[in-house]
């Protein structure tokens, strides 16, 4: 099977970032053909021409990359600098190491260990860390570590510090597959690394417990998920992806629950896929996604 790796050896992506101006697609082009680069996508975006910011994904193939990355950057700084952009370059090779956080429902979790096996998704995955053990089996079958910390009570400090301990300097991003826990301001600051959540249900909408119960309550006719950044805010971090499914008043909670469930693991491992493709760039409490 040919994996994302296999066909991202010598590809570099560069996302660039700043304020809007004539020139800018003129001078990220002309630097990669100098450096050798073959440019195989692009993508941009501006929020307004004038006086708006600027939005810019760029992958290029360049043989012999690695060796080539200390001058290309060297090129990036001196001539992106001037103009006032951001850019950050990364090895596609290279796959982003994600780490998982779990608690008794299994489908989000299963659908990305799935998708990883079947070399779908351009990540590695060093750990799986639930407060439950119903799912201790399944992970292992797949050859992923799995770590159990129990998260009980109304004071989760020693949870998270463990969990902070586990995941410190091991990981690039961390997925909550229905992680059933609100995290620390704290633990985010620790952990240092953008945090991807699943929420059951289309936000804003819905917030809180029980969702599923409220939409039947509510006679909704649609049923959604949506997978965003975690901030301090809670479930108001920047979106990356959303979805919904029709749904009928014949009914029952729980079958909107099963067909929420799909939409979930969907909806997640769109999120996961563009963020480890680095496909996503954040502003503010924005995303824009190149798909």
């Amino acid at each position: 099977m040919t994996t994302h790796l296999d066909v991202r050896r010598d590809h570099a992506c560069l996302i660039v970032h700043g304020p809007d101006r004539s020139g800018i697609v003129a001078a990220v082009t002309a630097l990669v053909a100098r450096n050798e680069g073959n440019i195989v996508t692009l993508d941009q975006y501006s929020d307004n021409p004038e006086g708006g910011e600027f939005f810019q994904r760029v992958v290029f193939h360049r043989p012999d990359l690695q060796a080539a990355l200390p001058a290309i950057e060297a090129d990036l700084d001196e001539t992106l600098g001037p103009l006032g952009l951001e850019w950050r370059i990364t090895d596609q090779s290279i796959p982003k190491r994600m780490a998982i956080l779990a608690s008794t429902s299994d489908h989000c979790l299963l659908e990305l260990l799935w998708r990883h096996r079947r070399g779908e998704l351009p990540v590695t995955i060093p750990m799986v860390i639930s407060n439950h053990t119903n799912t201790a089996e399944d992970v292992r079958s797949f050859g992923i570590p799995f770590f159990h910390v129990p998260s009980q009570g109304p004071d989760k400090s020693a949870a998270e510090a463990k969990i902070v301990e586990l995941l410190k300097g091991n990981v690039d991003f961390v997925v909550l597959a229905r992680y059933m826990q609100i995290l620390s301001d704290s633990f985010l600051d620790e952990v240092g690394v953008p945090v991807i959540n699943i929420h059951h249900s289309f936000l804003p909408a819905f917030i809180g417990a029980a969702p599923y119960r409220k939409a039947k309550e509510r006679g909704v006719k649609l049923i959604g998920a949506t997978s965003h950044y975690v901030t301090e805010d809670l479930d108001e971090g920047p979106i990356i992806e959303q979805d919904v499914a029709r749904v009928t008043h014949a009914m029952t909670a729980g079958d909107l629950q099963a067909r929420g469930a799909y939409v979930e693991r969907a909806v997640l491992s769109r999120a996961v896929q563009w963020h480890a493709e680095d496909r996503v760039i954040r502003h503010g409490n924005h995303t824009i996604v190149f798909t």
